[in-house]
């Protein structure tokens, strides 16, 4: 049995790219989410662990995918055919609600936003793994969108550098139930320590007891005390 733990001072939780246009009604890219996201129940399932990991004092990372820019990428030679599709879309567009966070992931004091990742790995010409490393994070959670590519990527990306990866099953979404299970059932499996689900990971998050609950500053300070378990 693979047993991983989740001790705070070194976990951190890698929320992808949860953009309006991906994960809200009315975004750009919703109708070719909306029924694998349903049927997994996806976006309650992320707000469910995000909070989850508040409470229990893993610290919040966020991998946001380039926001479309008038003329950013007008004088490219080679595109990536994603980068051509979200290029043609306008997805994510600067000073737009799709390129808004979903109202559940704006950033909280604390948390960490990343450069911008211009093709599908949240780590690929950024600051991410730079940003984790500093934080003292070895272990990852990751929810978000999409799961054959900016999910997929990013969770092949922090294992090749290293990180211990868990990746929640039912926190993601794609375009087809096929883009899915090829993800779960093919792919992750060979990066990712642990899949689980919504449940079994805030099974795992035990909330951090405040001075209020008759635990010192210094205590609650010290996440050791606090680890979780995997299975």
């Amino acid at each position: 049995m693979n047993e991983t733990t989740y001790e705070p001072a070194i976990t951190g939780l890698l929320v992808v790219d949860p953009y309006n246009d991906f994960i809200s009604d009315g975004g750009k890219l919703w109708p070719q989410t909306k029924e694998t996201a349903e049927r997994v129940n996806c976006v309650p399932n992320m707000i469910e662990v995000l909070k989850a990991a508040r409470a229990a004092g893993v610290r919040v990372f966020i991998a946001p995918h380039h926001r479309w820019r008038e003329g950013d990428s007008d004088h490219w030679k080679y595109f990536a055919p994603i980068q051509r599709f979200t290029r043609k879309l306008k997805v994510f567009a600067l000073d737009t609600w799709g390129g808004e966070f979903h109202p559940a992931f704006q950033p909280q004091p604390g948390d960490i936003v990343a450069q911008e990742h211009w093709c599908s790995s949240g780590f690929a010409n950024t600051d991410l793994d730079l940003q984790l490393k500093k934080h003292g994070i070895h272990k990852v959670i990751v929810i978000g969108q999409r799961a054959n590519t900016c999910i997929d990527s990013t969770v092949r990306y922090a294992a090749e550098l290293g990180y211990e990866v868990t990746l929640i099953k039912d926190a993601i979404a794609a375009f087809s139930w096929d883009e899915m299970t090829t993800t779960l059932e093919q792919n992750a499996p060979n990066y990712a320590t642990a899949i689980l689900s919504t449940e079994e990971i805030i099974a795992r998050l035990h909330p951090v007891k405040s001075v209020a609950e008759g635990v010192e500053p210094e205590e609650a300070e010290n996440h050791e005390n606090y680890s979780m378990t995997s299975r």
